[in-house]
């Protein structure tokens, strides 16, 4: 991989194409990780991933599992190209003689990368989230609870004055992220966007670190010499291997970041003043499984999107891009 250098336009396209298909593929999966994990010890919604898509098509329709998916759609070509692009970059750089890396430097350069994306990752996921969630916060709003009749009797009472003063809970109404990123730009500048920074760079760099080398040395394994790539199965394979366990791995990171970046609360739920303030009070109020949730949802999302990644990546679907477009130019 080291003596295989390859153009930077074509580093871009290739993470391009692979971010944009990988995500139409699994995003329904990833709205379901999202809801998922912001569901409370005692609010839940959904029972499963499967029950949440349920769920969701029943609620919102078929493109309600595609909510935020249009922002991914158009962050994650350059989210994808500036990861595989680094950890190229870095891997290069730390080589020397073309000899080929120590772990250390494979984890290094993966550390590298994971800085870098997530210039593009925070903003894209504030904004996703808020779309994923909002089905999520209108379904808890409308759950019924189950009351004593005296409660019931004094709850009653409390909504025939609210509707009387015209203080009623109206339905959300749908926004875009456009919207969202202006009100947040409006209220809180740049800073509004990167809400969440800490808990993205607490999960992007140890994934970068897990992921690459175990790609790389995975990958290794599938090649019939030093000189020849492995087959195109072998580094789809390697990808889903290495993604879905690095994806496991910083999953607590994952659902600390979720939690920060939510800014639509449902009934009773708590906010939270940073990541230690985050990680305290779930810990006190859910216990260490909380951490795990979606976790499932997370490897189905990954490992099929780091797989694709790779494939076109390797197959330098770029190169051939590039090279059809030049000869066109030169005989026009």
């Amino acid at each position: 991989m080291s003596q295989k250098q390859i153009s930077l336009p074509a580093k871009l396209i290739n993470g391009g194409i692979a971010g944009i298909v990988g995500v139409t593929c699994v995003f329904p999966i990833d709205l379901a990780k999202t809801r998922l994990q912001n569901q409370r010890q005692g609010q839940q919604v959904y029972k499963s991933m499967v029950d949440c898509l349920v769920k969701t098509v029943r609620s919102e329709g078929y493109f309600g599992m595609y909510r935020g998916a249009a922002v991914n759609l158009a962050l994650v070509t350059p989210e994808k190209a500036i990861k595989l692009a680094a950890n190229d970059f870095f891997r290069h750089h730390l080589s020397k003689d073309g000899k080929g890396l120590t772990v250390f430097k494979e984890m290094l350069a993966g550390c590298g990368a994971g800085m870098c994306q997530v210039v593009v990752t925070t903003p894209m996921e504030m904004l996703k989230i808020q779309l994923q969630d909002a089905g999520r916060v209108a379904a808890q709003q409308q759950k019924p609870v189950m009351m004593s009749p005296t409660k019931l009797v004094s709850t009653n009472t409390v909504l025939r004055r609210s509707y009387n003063s015209g203080a009623v809970v109206s339905e959300p109404r749908a926004v875009s992220a456009t919207q969202i990123a202006k009100e947040l730009f409006h209220k809180q500048g740049i800073q509004g966007l990167y809400k969440g920074l800490g808990a993205t760079l607490m999960r992007d760099v140890p994934f970068s670190v897990i992921y690459f080398p175990l790609f790389a040395n995975l990958n290794r394994l599938g090649q019939p010499s030093a000189e020849e790539t492995s087959p195109f199965y072998w580094a789809f394979l390697s990808g889903c291997v290495a993604g879905s366990t690095a994806a496991v791995a910083v999953n607590p990171c994952d659902v600390v970041k979720t939690r920060l970046q939510s800014l639509n609360k449902g009934p009773s739920e708590e906010t939270y003043n940073g990541v230690v303030d985050c990680v305290s009070k779930i810990m006190r109020k859910e216990g260490p499984s909380a951490f795990l949730k979606g976790a499932g949802c997370r490897a189905l999302v990954i490992a099929p999107l780091f797989g694709i990644a790779q494939v076109m990546y390797f197959a330098g679907v770029a190169e051939y891009i590039l090279d059809n477009t030049s000869l066109n130019l030169l005989s026009a």
